[in-house]
C-alpha cells in the first residue's frame, strides 16, 4: 500500500475502534463497506495484538504503522533494543538492515544523526512514516542495497549496526554468518573501513565459537536473554579495544526488574577448574545466556559451586553467593521414580518438572507417571557425580 495522508486518519480510527476484535472477522464484516484499504487496516489490528508485549510503547501509539508479520517476528523487542542502545553513542550511526526500524530508532537516541537502509521499499515507507513522528528529521531513510549504499556514503561512521537476514531462498533458517545476507564475513573489509565500531545482531542459535573463527576481529559478544529465554547473540567490534585479548563473553538476562550479567572468555573457561560434589542444600541452574555461551566451568569457579556431573550443568552448594545469575532451588529430598511415591508427594498430580542429563524428558515423566505442570513443588532430574540418574523434590528459593 502506498501511504497517503488522505486515508491514514481513517485507518488509524478504524484500528483504535477494533483493537481487541478478531482480525479475520473484521475482514468479513467490513468487506466492501469502507473506502480505505481494509486489508491493510486489519493487518494493523493484527500487528498491534501480536506485538503488544514485544513493543509495548509502539503498540500503544495510535499514530504508528506496522508491517507484515514476518518483519514483526524478525525485529528486536523494545527491551533488547534499549539495552543495546546503552552501549552505542557518537555522532553518526548507520543501520544497514533497517527492517521495521525498532533498532534504528532506539540506537539513534545516542547519536546526532542516523541513516536507515532498507531494500524493501514498502517496509522503508512504513519506517519513514514512523520515524517522522518519533524522531523528526534525525533519521535519514534510504531504500536500496545496503552495501552499495554504504559505498556511496563514502564516509566513516561512529557505528555500523546490522542484522543480516537469516532465511534462505526456500525460507529455511540460516545460522552461519557467511550464509546470511549481507555476508559480513566476505564484506568485512568494507564494513571496518566504513565505521569505527560494528555491532551485528545474530540468531540465538548462532555457534559462537564458529562465528569468532569466521570473524576474529570481534572483541565482544553479548548473549541477551529476556526472562531467561535467549533472544539475540550480538557480536561487537570496537577498533579501540585491545588487540591481544580474547573476546569478552557477556551473558545478560533482562528480568524486567533489572539485569543479570556474567562475564567470561573462552581461554579462561578452558583453564577454569570446576569442582564436583553430591547434592547438598541447594541446586543451582545458570541462566539461559550462560548455558548458551557455555561458561560452565567459569560459573563453577567464580561462585564456588560444585558441579553435579560434567554433562549436567547443574550445581550445588550448602550456602548461596549473593546475586547469582540463575535459578536456585532448595532441596527437600531425593525421590524414587515411582507412581506411589509421586501420589504421596503430589496428591493433586501437579508438579513442575525440569531435567538435565537425565534419561527421561519432562514430557515423558509426566506421561509415564500421570503428572501435570503446576503447583509450588519442583521435580528436578539429573545425573550426579556418581553417574546415577536421580530425582530431587525441590522448592524454588
Amino acid at each position: 500500500m502506498k501511504i497517503s495522508e488522505g486515508n491514514i486518519e481513517q485507518i488509524q480510527n478504524f484500528v483504535q475502534d477494533h483493537l481487541h476484535e478478531d482480525p479475520a472477522q473484521l475482514l468479513l464484516k467490513y468487506q466492501n463497506k469502507v473506502d480505505f484499504d481494509l486489508k491493510f487496516a486489519v493487518q494493523q489490528v493484527a500487528a498491534r495484538q501480536k506485538v503488544k508485549s514485544k513493543l509495548p510503547t509502539w503498540a500503544s501509539d495510535p499514530r504508528l504503522l506496522f508491517p507484515v508479520s514476518i518483519s514483526l517476528e524478525q525485529c528486536s523487542s523494545e527491551i533488547t533494543a534499549k539495552y543495546k542502545a546503552d552501549f552505542l553513542k557518537g555522532k553518526r550511526l548507520i543501520d544497514l538492515t533497517g527492517g521495521f526500524g525498532v533498532d534504528t530508532y532506539f540506537l539513534s537516541e545516542h547519536f546526532e544523526e542516523a541513516v536507515y537502509l532498507e531494500r524493501n521499499a514498502a517496509l522503508g515507507e512504513i519506517a519513514s512514516h514512523n520515524f517522522s513522528l518519533l524522531a523528526g528529521e534525525k533519521i535519514r531513510c534510504v531504500t536500496g542495497d545496503s552495501l552499495e549504499n554504504l559505498r556511496l556514503e563514502n564516509s566513516v561512521f561512529d557505528w555500523i549496526y546490522l542484522d543480516p537476514a537469516r532465511r534462505g531462498d526456500h525460507n529455511q533458517k540460516l545460522y552461519k554468518l557467511s550464509d546470511c545476507e549481507p555476508d559480513v564475513v566476505e564484506n568485512w573489509e568494507l564494513l571496518s573501513q566504513s565505521a569505527n565500531n560494528i555491532m551485528i545482531k545474530t540468531s540465538p542459535m548462532l555457534d559462537i565459537k564458529a562465528a569468532l573463527d569466521e570473524l576474529p576481529e570481534v572483541n565482544e559478544v553479548m548473549v541477551i536473554s529476556v526472562k531467561n529465554e535467549v533472544k539475540e547473540v550480538v557480536l561487537v567490534q570496537r577498533q579501540a579495544a585491545a588487540k591481544d585479548q580474547a573476546p569478552i563473553i557477556n551473558c545478560i538476562n533482562l528480568t524486567g526488574n533489572g539485569e543479570q550479567v556474567f562475564q567470561f572468555d573462552f581461554p579462561k573457561e578452558e583453564n577454569a577448574k570446576a569442582s564436583f560434589g553430591t547434592v547438598v542444600k541447594y541446586i543451582i541452574e545458570p541462566n539461559a545466556s550462560i548455558m548458551k555461551a557455555g561458561g560452565f566451568k567459569s560459573f563453577s569457579e567464580h561462585f564456588g559451586l560444585a558441579k553435579l556431573h560434567p554433562n549436567s550443568h547443574l550445581y550445588t552448594s550448602s550456602t548461596l553467593p549473593e546475586s547469582i545469575p540463575g535459578r536456585v532451588f532448595q532441596v527437600v529430598e531425593e525421590l524414587k521414580p515411582d507412581r506411589k511415591v509421586f501420589k504421596r508427594f503430589f496428591p493433586s498430580g501437579k508438579v513442575n518438572i525440569s531435567t538435565r542429563n537425565y534419561p527421561l524428558k519432562p514430557e515423558e515423566i509426566k506421561k509415564k507417571f500421570r503428572l501435570q505442570d503446576g503447583g509450588d513443588d519442583f521435580l528436578i532430574g539429573t545425573t550426579t557425580s556418581d553417574g546415577k540418574p536421580r530425582l530431587f523434590l525441590c522448592k524454588k528459593h
